[in-house]
């Protein structure tokens, strides 16, 4: 899976807002000279942070502890193997989570509804969907996080017993959950896929004629 570390404040390595590569981050105290005293003071609320990647070196600026130059998101990007059009509205919610976690909440789960597509489901109700996933077998693991996003994506677009509105934390947990769907439903399948049609034809062959003997 793609490797992401939010930003955070005084954190001495996350993904950087510039160039996304996790690296080392060097924080900078701001100073500004007072008239009165003639002597340089610290600002206490202002700080910056600077990139250590060889190809960055951009600097960060935060205020009263939180990120606000850039002003990028600070949700994970999604996996490389994430259908075009799940990825768009990935995206999109990415760009609304830091003012409207519900709004990307709910974003997230129209991008699962599209998944479920790609899935082999009919991408129209996606309990239904979930529920043939668990009777192909399912890892119990991948359904937790299906109904997770399913339940707190709805939640979001009709509320009820779970209020998304200013919950961003919860809201960037769901960016990582669509990132394991992605990763353990079609990323590892062709990985192994592709590892396993390189063996050579002979192997190919005889790993074929065991199973025909099996079945």
């Amino acid at each position: 899976m793609n490797l992401y570390i939010a930003p955070s404040f005084k954190l001495t390595a996350f993904s950087c807002p510039h160039c996304s590569a996790i690296a080392h981050q060097s924080w900078i105290d701001v100073y500004e000279y007072n008239e009165y005293s003639g002597n340089f003071g610290a600002v206490e609320c202002i700080w910056l942070s600077q990139c250590e990647n060889p190809n960055c070196g951009k600097r960060c600026i935060w205020i009263n502890e939180k990120l606000v130059y850039p002003g990028l998101s600070t949700a994970p990007f999604p996996e490389d193997d994430m259908p075009s059009d799940v990825k768009e509205d990935f995206l999109e919610a990415r760009e609304v989570v830091e003012t409207s976690p519900r709004s990307a909440a709910a974003l997230l789960r129209l991008a699962l509804q599209k998944l479920m597509k790609h899935l082999g489901q009919e991408g129209k109700d996606i309990n239904k969907d979930i529920g043939e996933l668990v009777k192909k077998g399912l890892p119990v693991k991948i359904k937790l996080a299906l109904d997770s996003l399913r339940v707190y994506g709805n939640e979001a677009v009709h509320p009820g017993e779970i209020d998304l509105k200013d919950d961003k934390e919860t809201a960037l947990k769901l960016f990582k959950l669509l990132n394991i769907i992605v990763h353990d439903m079609i990323t590892q399948p062709k990985e192994i896929e592709e590892l396993f049609y390189r063996l050579p034809q002979s192997k190919l062959e005889g790993i074929k004629n065991r199973d025909n003997k099996l079945s």
